[in-house]
């Protein structure tokens, strides 16, 4: 019983977290967006929805998704797996206003060595919203929520984002 409630409060916590930064971003963001479909390229930035409040995220490697994981392993898995035990049941993938995926190869590049370390995960401070900025920027920026997430790579990208149905 005390389990569904410390989970519940954590969800609150990240939910106020992640809207306390927000301009852009919530699964409702990958819903309104996604009205074309994109294959993902080595390097791009995916996301899915998480039972309709939260996102995740990780970067597109040769047909894998790089992610950090909750307990704090980096690793690839499969399309497929991204999505399981999560309610989203499609992938984003984040574009640019010409619907191309936003990437290169510095971050494909960044995301393929950090596969299989461990870092200490916290689903407010050192999250998969941040593995993911660390992968695009090089930096490790505090970052909490989607949104943040959004609104960084816009800034990097100088563009805005859009998320888009990723063609798999």
């Amino acid at each position: 019983m005390a389990f569904p409630l410390l989970l519940l409060g954590a969800s609150a916590i990240l939910v106020l977290a992640s809207n306390k930064h927000s301009k852009q971003g919530s699964s409702r963001l990958l819903a309104k967006n996604g009205q074309k479909w994109v294959k993902p390229q080595n390097g791009a930035i995916v996301s899915c929805g998480i039972f309709g409040v939260f996102e995740h995220s990780g970067i597109w490697l040769d047909g894998n998704i790089i992610e950090l994981k909750g307990n704090g392993l980096i690793r690839g898995i499969s399309p497929k797996r991204f999505l399981q035990n999560r309610s989203g049941k499609q992938i984003y993938v984040a574009c640019d206003n010409n619907d191309r995926p936003v990437t290169d190869n510095t971050v494909a590049m960044r995301a393929s060595e950090k596969l299989f370390h461990y870092c200490e995960y916290d689903l407010i401070r050192n999250n998969c919203h941040k593995f993911v900025w660390s992968c695009v920027s090089g930096k490790s920026t505090a970052l909490t929520g989607f949104s943040e997430l959004n609104s960084l790579l816009a800034e990097h990208y100088d563009c805005e984002i859009h998320w888009q149905k990723a063609e798999i």
